[in-house]
């Protein structure tokens, strides 16, 4: 996935200040020879500025929404603005309790984005940890590893989550704690798969050889070369999560006070109001599928730049 990481022998393996700093350093290089392969695709470019944008929604929002999240409008007369189309008072119109559509979806994106970022980065820190550690010392270590995982393979992830928020508690902490059980299992085989041909490298023997330890090989010497693949599992793990937390808030077993667009569908079909208030339904579904396309245009974009194989002749 990325060029390999030369360790000469005379770099002083022994010394933990020195292994340190040459794994910051193929670190930071790593992540920069990535930075410059990622900007080749426009796929990818054009995925991460979906990102970004609802980054930038999520972080601003609490100081640019007109209303609160079950702040009602109420009409001339005094009576709840039910159901009220878009207009220039409300953009997007009002939901069944007279609530804003536009300050609700605003403030989606912070659960959105929370949770999506939140929960790639821990499937991609446990993924690759498990992965990097069962590749690297294989035998009865991996074995157990990957019995784990295909154990794990064969859970239904709703019905877990149901069942983890069931018993801990509804709560977007809960949800990101069932994402993070459960979606790493792929990243993990696909580093497990690449630590193992990385094992054999010259360059790592040679790094046994001069008596480094199996902690300094794992982070100096391996753990930059599968920086990549961690990074493109990350992205994929954005949309999957953002999906994982709108299900289960349509399913009515998310947090109802915590506003995300998972909870505005909800409310929506319960009031049987999507035949009829588009106004409601279509912003958080359009953003959903928004934010779930730009994650799978970095990741598809990204693969494409560095797997050769999937460029289109």
């Amino acid at each position: 996935m990325s060029g390999e990481t030369s360790s000469p022998v005379q770099r002083g393996e022994g010394q933990p200040s020195q292994g340190w700093r040459r794994f910051v350093e193929n670190l930071r290089n790593s992540v920069q020879e990535q930075a410059k392969i990622f900007v080749q695709s426009r796929m990818a470019v054009a995925g991460l500025a979906i990102i970004v944008f609802y980054v930038i929604v999520a972080l601003v929002s609490p100081y640019i929404v007109p209303y609160g999240p079950e702040e009602r409008i109420y009409t001339a007369a005094g009576e709840w603005a039910k159901l009220q189309p878009p207009s220039l008072a409300h953009p997007l119109g009002t939901t069944e309790s007279a609530y804003d559509v536009l300050s609700q979806l605003l403030l989606g994106a912070r659960i959105a984005m929370f949770v999506g970022l939140l929960g790639a980065f821990m499937v991609a820190i446990i993924g690759t940890t498990v992965g990097l550690v069962a590749g690297y010392y294989g035998g009865w270590i991996d074995e157990i590893v990957m019995r784990v995982v295909d154990i794990l393979y064969g859970l239904p992830f709703i019905p877990f989550v149901i069942v983890l928020v069931t018993v801990l508690g509804a709560s977007v902490w809960n949800i990101i704690l069932g994402i993070a059980l459960l979606y790493w299992l792929s990243t993990a085989r696909v580093i497990r798969s690449e630590v193992l041909s990385l094992r054999e490298r010259p360059y790592v023997e040679a790094a046994e050889a001069a008596g480094a330890s199996d902690f300094r090989i794992m982070g100096v010497h391996i753990l930059p070369n599968v920086i990549p693949l961690a990074a493109l599992y990350a992205a994929i793990a954005v949309g999957y999560s953002i999906v994982a937390q709108a299900s289960i808030a349509f399913l009515g077993f998310g947090d109802p006070t915590v506003p995300s667009w998972g909870v505005m569908l909800q409310r929506a079909f319960v009031t049987q109001s999507f035949g009829t208030a588009w106004w409601w339904v279509f912003p958080p579904g359009l953003s959903i599928t928004l934010v779930v396309t730009g994650a799978y245009l970095v990741g598809r974009g990204y693969e494409e730049v560095v797997n050769p194989q999937l460029q289109e002749k």
